[in-house]
């Protein structure tokens, strides 16, 4: 099972690259960047700097969207990157989340996402593709091949992407009975299909022996997938909670709150501490690195083909996860 880490792009790329090399140096088999252009620096300029700043390490977009970026741009863009590093890079796609939100733009829905990949698949292969009012055009020099993975929570899309990707981005987190019923609909899309396409799963991760302490940090993550369809999924858990449609007093969203404190005490509200210790014990990889490293194990036997660790926090990047978990768990996966 492949192990990576969500870097967000929250500096200079430069900067961003020391971060990647440490990485790769303490073994990681991904780094992962989120895209959202008034959160971060431009993911595809930081993609480009750890491309030519590393040897070995795989790349990856988690994720960019079709929305504030047209699929022709993406398709130049993604090439770009595959062309410094070739077999590394994989293009991560999702419906928009933080990039659409702050400039008043909906998320992609099923049938744009559709859309999107078919004509991204297209140009990448250097095929013709007949742009609204009979246009046709293609990409020159498309380049090296680009594995395209979608991310997906809910039904239609998870059905989508065992459909349509080459990969998918399960964000239900670790929690056994979500990711079962996640691969499940993954493997109702991919009926036709000759196999299931690779799951990789994201969750939220530190290394400590006070599971509690780091779980309160969690509160607004917690509220914000029961903000957004996710009660059901929490409910299976044991976790009964609602959250109003609005909460007031965070900016931009709860999951990147820039005043991350502020978001935990104003999350209380709904989310008390135990229901933040259960999110943590269910849904995300908190514990010792004895106990991470188990459940990681449990995962590979499971059907999961990776994983992307996160840390809580979207403005600095993840130096003491990537030290732990390089450190203290993957010597014992290897």
């Amino acid at each position: 099972m492949r192990v990576g880490v969500r870097v967000p792009p929250c500096d200079r790329a430069d900067r961003v690259l020391e971060t990647v090399r440490r990485a790769e140096r303490l073994g990681f088999d991904d780094v992962w960047f989120p895209d959202s252009q008034l959160l971060w620096r431009d993911v595809f300029t930081t993609v480009t700097a750890a491309a030519l700043g590393t040897d070995r390490i795989g790349l990856g977009t988690a994720v960019t969207n079709l929305a504030t970026r047209h699929p022709a741009v993406v398709a130049s863009a993604a090439r770009s990157v595959a062309e410094l590093a070739p077999g590394r890079f994989t293009l991560g796609l999702g419906v928009g989340n933080s990039s659409v939100g702050p400039v008043g733009l909906r998320q992609s829905t099923s049938a744009a996402m559709r859309e999107g990949i078919r004509m991204l698949r297209a140009l990448l292969s250097g095929e013709e593709w007949e742009f609204p009012g009979g246009v046709r055009s293609r990409l020159r020099d498309p380049g090296p091949a680009v594995p395209l993975h979608l991310a997906a929570s809910g039904p239609k899309n998870l059905r989508l992407a065992g459909e349509v990707a080459d990969g998918v981005i399960l964000l239900s987190g670790v929690s056994p009975r979500t990711l079962a019923q996640a691969t499940a609909r993954v493997r109702e899309g991919a009926a036709a299909r000759a196999a299931l396409p690779p799951l990789t799963a994201s969750a939220f991760c530190a290394v400590t022996d006070d599971v509690e302490a780091e779980a309160r940090q969690l509160k607004p993550i917690c509220a914000s997938i029961a903000q957004n369809g996710g009660a059901p999924f929490l409910a299976l858990a044991g976790i009964d909670v609602h959250v109003p449609e609005k909460v007031e007093g965070v900016y931009p969203d709860l999951v990147h709150a820039e005043d991350w404190q502020a978001a935990v005490d104003i999350c209380s509200a709904w989310i008390s501490d135990e229901h933040a210790l259960r999110f943590a014990q269910e849904f995300c990889l908190i514990g010792t690195a004895d106990e991470i490293a188990a459940r990681l194990r449990a995962l590979r036997a499971s059907g999961v083909s990776g994983v992307f660790l996160q840390h809580v926090g979207s403005y600095d990047p993840p130096t003491d996860l990537i030290e732990a978990v390089g450190s203290a768990v993957l010597p014992q996966l290897t």
